[in-house]
């Protein structure tokens, strides 16, 4: 049921082999009205080839077409538009997705192929704030786009257990802080002292010495390092499990930069067996000149490990044990450089596979233009962001729906749904400032809005209280409002495929919107529980969108309540 391939092949058919079928379908088109055809060709492309004015090129192609299987073909201009026939159409797609249900939209692209994907890794004794939004959601909805078309993702939570910023904290905690405070608010205490150390350190520089030191002895084992850090990380992941828990995001792997200590040394070792590293400034370095790369710095001069000797590491080991088709690592923006050196100094070891790791970047979540920043104590903690958005969400509903049952779990959908929606409607590259009142409006480009359709339709399916006969023939809707909406429920393959393809849920969620509005139109416009002969084809259309609406809510992560 691919109805642009239909358009593509009677156009390549027309045109013959001066255009290959990809370059066609690259040119296809949607026209902004219906008036102007369901796709639409332009015919610039084919002026240089032909050595002919456009206009007279679609003329000709329109007299080449077999118009069977289409309403009709017609020229305007240099465009030749194709109006698809609109009861095959609503035929095809209602049965389509009645008989497949939640599987409308499958594929097997990925051929089981392992997908491994680094996201959220939130640093342990800091709190998890908006900063962390991005990456937790980004990358559990490409696990479930990934999934959705055949691949096997494996969520991992490569938590920042190590590194310099433990030492720094240990100072902080040995200087001013106490275990019984600790005890009584673990991250809010622990998060103090880290953000009192770096205000400190500027008028007492001594206390970085102080911090490497630390760091160094808790790399070397030290029984009281090793005891604190332990503490920390256990404090830690206690509170980041409720977030993820209220998130509805499960991990298949917690190993965090820890968990490569022991790998680190191999990686050194084949840099050094292959005459990769080199002195600088005391320091060991991959020289990445031939890939236009600043040097990938390796080992420091006191000995002590970085960020890319760990990733080099996790990257083989991940390869190693899960021999990935490909590999995600869902990182801000600002992580560029470092990624292209990881995949660079990979490369230059000879692992080839390093091609297939890709980083799936994004832009930053600011409050009043600046942005988030633990280290400054500029934070948004994001429980505290998902506990407003729920009553937010209650105050909307007693003010709708009093009577409404379950309200305490629809109004948690709801809120923090929200919250992951409007993330997830931006495009992922694309920076935005964050304003709760707008996020949980029902109204407007929102995950609530969207939700609400779904309720409504479901609602109708409700009242109509009939077995809709999904063998039937006469599925077939015509008029123009049903028609956006049949258009909209063809397009949801192509658009799962396109955001897999793109790394980008906003596909998915900018989809909803368009499905969502498109339905809202057609139930202000038609009599639905009308009995007349279109009665079951109206139910079908409304139940399809319902089950299409919930379906890709659940590829964001976003719960789709029946009654709101």
């Amino acid at each position: 049921m691919e109805f642009k391939q239909q358009v593509v092949t009677a156009l390549q058919q027309a045109i013959g082999a001066q255009l290959d079928a990809r370059t066609i379908a690259k040119g296809i088109e949607i026209p902004k009205s219906s008036d102007l055809g369901d796709y639409a060709f332009p015919t610039f492309m084919l002026a240089k080839i032909f050595h002919k004015a456009p206009q007279k090129i679609a003329e000709e192609i329109v007299g080449k077409i077999d118009q069977q299987g289409f309403e009709k073909v017609q020229a305007v201009g240099a465009y030749v538009n194709f109006f698809l026939d609109k009861q095959s159409f609503s035929r095809d797609v209602l049965q389509t997705i009645l008989v497949k249900g939640d599987s409308y939209g499958n594929a097997n692209t990925g051929h089981g192929g392992n997908v491994p994907i680094d996201m959220s890794s939130p640093n342990i004794a800091k709190p998890m704030s908006m900063g962390h939004l991005r990456s937790t959601v980004i990358g559990n909805s490409l696990a479930n786009i990934l999934r959705k078309i055949g691949y096997n993702p494996i969520k991992i939570n490569h938590l920042g257990d190590w590194g310099t910023q433990f030492g720094k904290l240990i100072v902080g905690y040995k200087k001013w802080g106490s275990e019984a405070d600790v005890k009584a608010d673990p991250i809010t205490n622990l998060n103090k002292y880290y953000v009192r150390f770096h205000k400190e350190d500027v008028e007492h520089p001594e206390l970085d010495d102080e911090a490497r030191e630390w760091f160094k002895k808790l790399e070397n084992g030290d029984p009281e390092a090793m005891h604190l850090w332990k503490w920390f990380r256990e404090i830690s992941l206690s509170e980041f499990s409720h977030i993820y828990d209220v998130l509805g995001i499960e991990f298949d792997s917690y190993k965090g930069e820890a968990f490569y200590n022991d790998k680190m040394d191999a990686v050194i070792q084949e840099l050094e067996e292959k005459h990769l590293l080199e002195e600088s400034q005391g320091a060991e370095v991959v020289n990445l000149d031939s890939y236009n790369l600043s040097p990938a710095m390796i080992r420091k001069s006191d000995g002590a490990s970085l960020y890319m000797t760990r990733d080099l590491a996790a990257a083989i080991y991940r390869m190693n044990t899960y021999n990935f088709v490909q590999s995600l690592y869902v990182v801000g923006n600002e992580q560029a450089l470092h990624f292209d050196q990881l995949k660079a100094v990979l490369k230059e070891m000879g692992d080839d596979w390093a091609d297939n790791i890709h980083h799936i970047a994004f832009g930053l979540i600011t409050s009043g233009g600046k942005k988030l920043s633990t280290r400054k104590g500029n934070v948004i903690l994001l429980e505290g962001v998902l506990k407003d958005a729920v009553l937010l969400a209650q105050a909307q509903i007693e003010a709708k729906n009093p009577t409404l049952k379950n309200k305490d779990q629809v109004a948690k959908d709801v809120g923090v749904g929200a919250v992951v929606f409007h993330d997830l409607k931006n495009d992922r590259m694309d920076s935005f400032d964050f304003n709760l009142e707008e996020v949980v409006r029902f109204e407007g480009e929102t995950g609530p809005y969207v939700q609400y359709t779904n309720a409504r339709a479901q609602s109708i399916l409700r009242k109509a209280a009939v077995e809709i006969d999904r063998d039937a023939d006469d599925l077939t809707l015509t008029d123009p409002e049903a028609w956006n909406v049949l258009k909209a429920l063809g397009d949801y393959p192509a658009a799962i495929e396109r955001a897999a393809k793109e790394y980008e849920p906003s596909v998915i969620a900018k989809y909803t919107l368009r499905l969502a509005k498109a339905f809202n139109q057609y139930y202000a416009h038609s009599k639905i529980l009308e009995a007349n002969a279109e009665r079951n084809a109206r139910l079908a259309l409304v139940d399809s969108v319902s089950r299409v609406l919930q379906n890709a809510l659940a590829l964001l992560g976003v719960n789709a309540p029946s009654e709101m």
